[in-house]
């Protein structure tokens, strides 16, 4: 065996020693950014939360990618993070919009205090509604109540009809009820403060407990 030979055998080894060396280091990147992405992940749902927006299923979808990257699933464990990090940002978005809207209708509300005070009661009896319409725009609307946090009070009125308070359609006619006492106004407005986690399609719990009340 000629030293050429040799030596070129001895490159093929070292090419091979090094192909399973870089086999090993791009399975530890996987895990790295499985890790990474859970923990953007668990990030974006905590602001989703400190603004009462957590969707229901994203803390489930979180650990279900936990789940999957203990198993060694690290392909897995990416998708589902990024699935939960894209609904804790949706949910972070839709948040940061109704209160532009209520900032938007309460300036307004403060520049009209005082008719609003003298008409109190005398808005609209009923609202059709339209597309891009959720609970929360009808009730900060002028001539229904002007603030967006007593939207319970139009999902209570109209249980009848709203299966989920997150879910309304066009060309439903919504019942306005403009009646509401002092104490059924801190209820609803209470609730949509405190309602917690919910998701589109699904009839939550804490909304069960307030139409019970």
């Amino acid at each position: 065996m000629t030293k050429r030979t040799i030596a070129r055998l001895f490159s093929v080894a070292l090419l091979s020693l090094g192909l399973i060396t870089g086999c090993a280091s791009t399975g530890d990147a996987e895990s790295v950014s499985a890790e990474q992405a859970i923990a953007e992940a668990k990030t974006a749902n905590a602001a989703a939360k400190a603004v009462n927006y957590e969707w229901r299923d994203t803390g489930k979808v979180i650990k279900k990618a936990e789940a999957k990257l203990k198993a060694g699933d690290d392909a897995a464990a990416i998708k589902l993070a990024n699935k939960a990090k894209k609904q804790a940002e949706i949910a972070v978005a839709q948040a940061e919009e109704e209160n532009k809207k209520f900032l938007n209708s309460g300036a307004v509300a403060m520049t009209t205090a005082s008719s609003s005070s003298a008409n109190a009661g005398g808005g609209v009896s009923s609202y059709s509604v339209v597309r891009g319409d959720n609970l929360w725009s009808i009730s900060g609307k002028d001539d229904v109540y002007a603030d967006p946090y007593q939207w319970p009070l139009i999902y209570k009125t109209n249980r009848n009809k709203i299966k989920d308070a997150d879910l309304i359609h066009p060309g439903q006619v919504l019942d306005i009820d403009q009646n509401a006492s002092a104490s059924e106004i801190d209820a609803a407005i209470n609730h949509a403060k405190t309602r917690g986690a919910w998701s589109v399609g699904d009839t939550e719990q804490s909304d069960r407990d307030y139409l019970a009340k």
